[in-house]
Parts: structure tokens; sequence; C-alpha cells
């Protein structure tokens, strides 16, 4: 199989609304790989022969991230904390207490800040929209954080991977794979450390929020 035919005739606009739509449905509270479809996609911005437009992948990425997390934020307010816990029964791997008592702590430090942020981290970005909602924050100021943050993030992580993809394959020319593999591994490693402490910080709070629940049973 020619894999360069293959993806020139993929059609520009249904990887514009693939993206728009992963990155829009993660940021409405279903756990999805919206970042690796979007890094994907500005990777494939990066090859000229293809017609995919980086500003395409962008700005999908942003509507779908603005869109999500507005949609996911009135969820939130329309049913409050309880929908966490009965999520949390469902799917314990991505809304478990850990998970919620971490991102209300990172809301409580960080105040609608942690929705800007949120976006660059895994798992606020899936939670942010519906516990904003869930915990009544200002819907102004959430959308302002909201639309910045998407903005940056979409944007920024576009940019970075289209103009990293054209750097590699200059890269490529000149030397050999030894140095993107490094790269790659080292980026792995590091995206391994940051899952490993935020799983621990889960963890642990998921322990407390049992200990305090088998205290007040008792």
């Amino acid at each position: 199989m020619d894999v360069a035919a293959l993806l020139q005739s993929i059609p520009p606009l249904a990887v514009y609304i693939l993206v728009g739509g992963v990155v829009g449905i993660e940021s409405l509270g279903i756990p999805l790989p919206g970042e690796i479809v979007l890094v994907s996609a500005a990777l494939l911005s990066s090859h000229h022969e293809l017609a995919v437009n980086p500003i395409g992948v962008g700005v999908a990425a942003v509507i779908g991230a603005v869109v999500g997390d507005s949609i996911g934020y009135t969820i939130g307010r329309r049913f409050g904390m309880p929908l966490f816990e009965r999520l949390g029964r469902r799917f314990p791997k991505h809304f478990g207490p850990g998970h919620i008592a971490l991102a209300e702590r990172l809301f409580g430090r960080w105040g609608v800040r942690a929705v800007f942020f949120g976006r660059f981290i895994a798992l606020l970005r899936i939670l942010a929209g519906p516990l904003a909602g869930a915990l009544k924050m200002h819907y102004p100021r959430f959308l302002a954080a909201n639309v910045s943050g998407a903005i940056c993030w979409a944007g920024g992580t576009t940019a970075l991977v289209y103009y990293a993809g054209i750097a590699a394959e200059r890269w490529l020319q000149r030397f050999s794979w030894v140095g993107l593999v490094v790269a790659l591994v080292a980026g792995g490693i590091a995206a391994i450390l940051l899952r490993e402490r935020t799983a621990r910080a889960i963890a642990e709070l998921a322990e407390e929020h049992h200990r305090k629940a088998d205290t007040t049973a008792a």
C-alpha cells in the first residue's frame, strides 16, 4: 500500500472535522485522545505535498475546545457534583474520587486559571468544563479562560508540531535517525514520569477519600 497516496486521498475537511469533533467531545468530559489527534493532524499539515492546512487544524481545535468546554460547563451546572459521583461509580478509572479530588484541589488553588492551564493537563482537559459548571464558576470568567486557553493550547501545539515536522524533515536529510529517536525517547520518558506523578497523587487522594468515608460510616 502506498502510504503517501493514502494520505493524499484524505480530504482536508475530514481532518478538520475529526480534530474539532474529538477535541470537543474530550472537552465535554468524555475521555478521548484529543491531544494525539491534534498532534497527528498538525504533523500532517507540515508535509506540503498534502492539502491539510495548519491554520485549519488550529482553528478546528480551538472551536472544538471552546464548544466542548461550554457544553460541559452547562451539564456540570445543571447536574452539580452528584453527576461526578455517578460517573465515578460507572467509570472509576476516569472519574474516581481521586480524580475529582485532585481536580477540585487544583481549582481551589488556581481558581479560574485552572480552566486556562487545564487545557494543557490531561486530567483537567476532561474535567475543567463540567467541574467549573458544578462549582458554579461565573460563566463570563469561565468563557474568557476557556477561549484564551484553547487558543494558546491548540494554536501553540499546532505551530510547535508543524515547525517541528518541517525541521525533522530537514534534519533527516542531513543527519541520521539517531537524533530524532533520542528526542522522541526523552519526550516519552518525561511524559511517563509526569503521568506516574499524577497517578500517585490521584491514588493518595482516593485513599484519603475512602478513609473519610469509612470514618463517617463508623
